[in-house]
């Protein structure tokens, strides 16, 4: 019985070493992280598609220097995984409110991706004075009847600035020629690209030399509506439940000043925060209204939000 005993203890101790053994195999020594971390994490070459278009006109991939400018683009946005899968989000929740106004004035569907890289889908703040998902600058904004002050600001409306963004995208198709210079002339301005199509006696966009950020924009453009168009291909997985949608609202008309928007609020069993998010063109917490303008509010219908008294 002893010697059964001896035996046992004597497999028990073998047991014991051998996984310390294993532990210690296994532990993170420099050989063993180095070889965890190549076969656990791998980056890919993209292959690049064999044509690509913006608003049905055809990028020059045979082009060396366009096919590299169009890979880094690619590169960039296919490898920054977080912000790819925000964009993803936001575009199910703002597309459907862009993409029948483009629809309405003629503008192709690409120039919803335009909106993508302007803004990220966001009401963004430029440090040259632009507004909203559409960056808009504010004598833009006037001239294409927005109301831009300190109380309203119509540049954050974004049915209203896509209806401005259109006009300007027409405006410049008529003058450039392209619906591509269209879009290089919305981050240079149609006068800008004007000037050195003629300094350089040039019809493309794509022959054109160019600051970093306007040579980069149409790239980035075509870039997000590939990865958006295609995201499986490029790595991105997710379901449609995992997709921000818009909460279903009706409109308020008002036509007179309103004093407190808490209090105005809460008579629809809001508060201030949600009316806010819903109407980001309301700037201040009251409204003026000297005018008596006729303004229409987004309330969110019953039961998406619950309100803490």
């Amino acid at each position: 019985m002893k010697i059964i005993e001896r035996g046992l203890a004597l497999v028990g101790l073998l047991s014991l070493c051998a996984l310390f053994i294993y532990a210690l195999q296994d532990a993170p020594t420099d050989e063993n992280f180095e070889k965890k971390l190549i076969n656990d994490y791998n980056v890919y070459a993209l292959q690049m598609p064999e044509a690509l278009n913006f608003a049905g006109e055809p990028m020059p991939l045979d082009n060396p220097d366009i096919y590299e400018r169009m890979d880094r683009e690619l590169l960039v946005n296919t490898y920054w995984q977080s912000n790819g899968l925000l964009m993803f989000k936001r575009a199910k929740k703002y597309f459907p409110i862009i993409e029948p106004i483009l629809a309405e004035y003629g503008v192709p569907d690409d120039f919803k991706y335009l909106a993508v890289i302007e803004s990220g889908l966001t009401n963004a703040v430029s440090p040259a004075g632009a507004r909203g998902v559409w960056q808009i600058m504010p004598a833009t904004g006037r001239e294409n009847g927005l109301e831009v002050n300190k109380n309203v600001d119509e540049r954050y409306n974004l049915e209203k600035a896509t209806v401005v963004a259109c006009k300007y995208l027409l405006e410049a198709k008529e003058q450039l020629g392209s619906w591509t210079l269209a879009a290089g002339s919305y981050n240079a301005g149609k006068a800008g690209i004007s000037r050195r199509l003629k300094e350089q006696e040039v019809s493309s966009y794509y022959d054109l030399l160019l600051g970093e950020e306007t040579g980069r924009y149409l790239f980035r453009i075509i870039a997000l509506k590939e990865i958006l168009s295609n995201p499986t291909h490029y790595g991105f997985n997710f379901r449609d439940k995992d997709l921000y949608s818009n909460v279903p609202t009706f409109r308020v008309e008002v036509d007179t000043a309103v004093r407190d928007f808490s209090q105005f609020a809460q008579k629809f069993n809001i508060n201030y925060k949600i009316l806010k998010l819903h109407n980001p063109w309301l700037r201040e917490p009251h409204l003026n209204n000297g005018s008596r303008k006729l303004y229409q509010i987004e309330i969110p219908e019953k039961g998406y939000y619950d309100v803490v008294r």
